[in-house]
């Protein structure tokens, strides 16, 4: 066995490499790891012993497959024919999931499923996703931002972003889209946040899941009787029996957390690497091409989701000279593939103005991110109305001792602002 780097082990035998703890959820700030950097620079593929995340042995080695090079992190998630994202229940479930029924919990939820399956709900959700439809929404997003904006004014000149700012413009946003009644919104949220919370233990969050899907459950027999205009809606109006009950929550619930955790985080990491790279704000008042263009620059930049669902070889496939058998499981890190050179020079510069393309921030193929269109179009107006709002904008606290939450993606647990003069020394 040779020491990586500390925290890492390298056995030269079977070229498996032990992380430390929680490596691959792990950041450095904004900035991907040391020892995930290092990682990468013994190639774009990897075995990682199995045992650190929980991995099922595979042909008696418990190893998985870390990808962190751009290329091969695309050829894999834009492969669902030899890559598979359904879940898998039990250690003698075939690969192919033949004759095996997905648990309740699991159904609607669009990351577990494949096609065809996969293609069959997607295309129920896609008219709902369109750019032209959430550009639609965008007065009420305004509404929704220059609401959380005057309650931030009335409490300043001191505030935590995080939770009076990009929680709830997400939160309310998602809300507006999906159909949630207002005097339902705030306690809604607050199971959400609950249920997105890996800090709680096991038991606490299985009994919020309850409370949550309740609701839902609650929120769909009423859109079954009176359909309105949110998405819930449209699926109960467009397609009727063809979607069952489970079907309809589990699609909700990957909306809703997926894409509250996306944009909260988002908007909050979005506004720090702004704070800290002040002479990119200009950029993001210019025309509209430029603009969209600086949300995804921040997106790739940021890449603030770890990691797409793991997917599982249905077949012996060969990727960047290696032979990753059927069964076997691969983790790719968004992150790395994103600050890699053979996607763009200088991936570690963050630079508004460049013109990028293909990045895996939204994830890539089959699976890439539904609300992509609406999560682009909320950071956009969100941050042009905050330095409008505020622009001397800047941390209450030394960027060193912002928090970060611990959850499926990252994001800032408190983000400490103020604005106006600066105190008196």
């Amino acid at each position: 066995m040779q020491d990586l780097t500390p925290g890492f082990v390298v056995d030269e035998a079977t070229q498996v490499v032990t992380p430390e703890p929680d490596f691959i959820i792990t950041r450095k700030h904004l900035e991907p790891t040391d020892s995930l950097r290092a990682l990468r620079k013994r190639g774009p593929l990897l075995k990682i012993n199995g045992h650190a995340l929980g991995s099922l042995d595979v042909d008696g080695t418990a190893y998985i497959w870390l990808a962190t090079g751009y290329e091969v992190v695309r050829r894999i998630l834009g492969d669902h024919e030899n890559f598979s994202t359904r879940r898998r229940l039990t250690a003698g479930e075939p690969i192919d999931g033949t004759g095996v029924t997905m648990v309740k919990e699991l159904v609607g939820h669009l990351m577990n499923l494949d096609p065809p399956e996969h293609t069959r709900l997607r295309r129920m959700l896609t008219p709902e996703f369109t750019l032209r439809r959430i550009r639609r929404l965008e007065p009420v997003i305004g509404e929704i931002i220059e609401d959380h904006l005057n309650l931030i004014e009335d409490a300043g000149p001191s505030v935590d972003l995080q939770s009076m700012y990009a929680e709830p413009v997400g939160g309310a946003t998602l809300c507006e889209l999906i159909g949630v009644p207002r005097d339902d919104r705030a306690e809604f949220l607050r199971r959400c946040g609950l249920h997105l919370d890996m800090s709680r233990g096991s038991k606490r969050r299985a009994a919020d899941s309850m409370a949550f899907n309740g609701y839902l459950d609650h929120l769909i027999g009423l859109q079954r009787k009176q359909p309105d205009e949110g998405f819930i809606g449209m699926l109960v109006r467009e397609h009727g029996d063809d979607v069952t009950d489970d079907e309809l929550r589990g699609m909700i619930t990957v909306v809703l957390l997926a894409g509250l955790d996306n944009i909260s985080g988002m908007l909050g990491l979005g506004v720090l690497a702004l704070l800290e790279h002040p002479d990119q704000i200009p950029v993001i008042f210019e025309d509209r091409t430029v603009t969209d263009r600086a949300v995804d620059e921040l997106t790739r930049y940021l890449s603030i989701t770890f990691q797409p669902t793991p997917r599982m070889a249905l077949n012996d496939v060969v990727v960047d000279g290696q032979t990753i058998r059927a069964g076997e499981i691969v983790v790719c890190s968004l992150p790395m593939a994103n600050r890699d050179e053979a996607l763009i020079s200088d991936p570690d510069v963050l630079d508004l103005r460049r013109q990028i393309a293909g990045h895996v921030g939204f994830g890539h193929g089959v699976h890439h991110c539904l609300g992509s269109a609406i999560s682009r179009v909320v950071l956009r107006l969100a941050y042009q109305a905050l330095w409008r709002r505020f622009p001397d904008l800047r941390l209450a606290v030394p960027a060193e001792d912002i928090v970060f939450r611990k959850a499926i993606t990252h994001g800032a647990k408190r983000l400490p602002v103020t604005w106006g003069p600066p105190a008196a020394s």
